[in-house]
């Protein structure tokens, strides 16, 4: 596969980066996940709103223009052959030396990885982690390089297949999924984890809320104890690439189909081939 790496387009196996990349040494860089469908960035826009807001909190400089960013992503579709893909779009601090280092990082590492989609659809089961969530390390939770707790929590989950595992936070509150955010329903109201919980705000999770308000379906955010799950009527996952996953079981718990998760679906999948954000 071609990759994009600081202005140039290379095969992936001459990418490289400096071995003093702070985003390498100390975990300093964030990343953004997302699909093209037939072409077409979805939700561009909140992607790169986030990681902006992001990268200003951890001093890394870094802009582009929507344009410059659709023609980064037309090149390396056309270059991987592909028109619906699994986007990463990384950027890193860069080369600061050894130590750490208060300044601003104003030549970060941009890299923009694409690969076909892999398989889609069905349901998945949940399974509450033992592990815990750790706390955000600054204000609120980035999507940055310090996925260890996610992949102690995979360990933990082990190899089985169309299994997510449910962090809960220290305290004992429903959090997320390691990959995921997660909503249920109960009765006519949905339900999902305040971010007071310290969860990454996921643009497909505003996404789904905003799809409930405008079908003025009651939904409630707030601290919530993991029995909340086991009493639900249907659980729900969302992520960029997965969309929206049915859940079929927490343990021994079984869900029953609800419609109300299809017509979800079914207005999400309106939306993918044009819109560039939310509030438009």
């Amino acid at each position: 596969m071609f990759v994009y790496l600081n202005g140039k387009y290379v095969d992936e196996s001459m990418a490289s980066v400096s071995l003093f990349d702070h985003g390498f040494l100390y975990g300093l860089g964030l990343f953004e996940t997302f699909r093209l469908y037939n072409g077409h960035p979805f939700l561009l826009d909140d992607h790169f709103q986030r990681m902006g807001q992001g990268l200003e909190q951890i001093g890394i400089d870094w802009t582009i223009s929507k344009d410059h960013a659709t023609e980064i992503l037309q090149e390396l579709a056309r270059l991987n052959k592909v028109q619906d893909a699994y986007v990463r779009w990384n950027v890193s601090a860069g080369d600061e030396g050894l130590g750490l280092y208060t300044g601003r990082y104003l030549d970060p590492t941009v890299a923009v990885m694409m690969k076909p989609l892999p398989p889609m659809g069905g349901s998945k089961a949940i399974s509450i982690l033992k592990r815990r969530r750790n706390t955000p390390e600054g204000d609120y939770r980035l999507k940055s390089h310090h996925y260890l707790n996610n992949v102690l929590a995979k360990r933990e989950l082990g190899s089985v297949l169309n299994t997510e595992g449910i962090f809960l936070t220290q305290e004992g509150w429903i959090a997320e999924g390691i990959t995921s955010n997660i909503f249920w329903v109960k009765g006519d109201t949905v339900f999902t984890p305040s971010l007071d919980t310290g969860i990454l705000n996921g643009i497909t999770r505003q996404y789904v809320s905003e799809l409930l308000i405008k079908k003025r379906i009651p939904l409630k955010e707030g601290l919530y104890p993991q029995e909340a799950i086991f009493e639900a009527d249907a659980v729900f996952l969302t992520n960029s690439i997965q969309e929206l996953v049915k859940v079929d079981s927490c343990d021994e718990k079984r869900y029953k189909d609800h419609p109300l998760l299809d017509t979800l679906q079914q207005m999400y999948k309106k939306e993918t081939t044009w819109r560039w954000s939310i509030a438009e």
